[in-house]
C-alpha cells in the first residue's frame, strides 16, 4: 500500500468515529479525499458509507445496551432507509461525479450559511 491508501484509510477510520459521536466525521472525510487525495466524488462517497458501517455498528451495539434504541421506531425506519440508500446511490451515478461534487458543494455552503446565521434551537427532553 502507498502513503496516500494508508493516509484515507486513517482519515476514513477517524471520521467515521468522530461521526459516531456526532462531529461530523463524513464530511471531514469527504473533503479529505477529494481535495488532499484527489479522489472524484462518487468514489470518496462510497468509501465514506463503507467505513461508516462498522462505525454505526458499534454505535448501536453501546446504545442498545445502554436501552437507548427504540426498535419499534428503529424498524419502521429502517426500511423507507434502506429503499433511500438505493435510489440515491442510482441518481447519484445517474447523475455522474461532477454534478455530484457541485451539489455537495452547495449543501456544504447553505450547512455554513444556516449555522453562521440562524440560532440553535435547544430542546430539552
Amino acid at each position: 500500500m502507498d502513503i496516500n491508501t494508508v493516509l484515507s484509510i486513517a482519515a476514513a477510520f477517524l471520521s467515521g468515529l468522530f461521526a459516531s459521536l456526532g462531529v461530523g466525521g463524513g464530511t471531514i472525510l469527504l473533503l479529505y479525499l477529494t481535495v488532499f487525495a484527489s479522489a472524484s466524488q462518487l468514489y470518496s462517497q462510497g468509501v465514506n458509507l463503507l467505513f461508516f458501517i462498522p462505525i454505526a455498528a458499534l454505535a448501536l451495539i453501546i446504545h442498545t445496551k445502554n436501552k437507548l434504541v427504540k426498535w419499534k421506531v428503529t424498524l419502521w425506519a429502517a426500511l423507507p432507509g434502506l429503499i433511500g440508500v438505493f435510489l440515491g446511490s442510482q441518481f447519484a451515478f445517474f447523475i455522474g461525479s461532477d454534478l455530484l461534487r457541485k451539489i455537495f458543494g452547495f449543501f456544504l455552503l447553505l450547512l455554513g450559511i444556516k449555522e453562521l446565521f440562524l440560532p440553535a434551537k435547544n430542546k430539552q427532553n
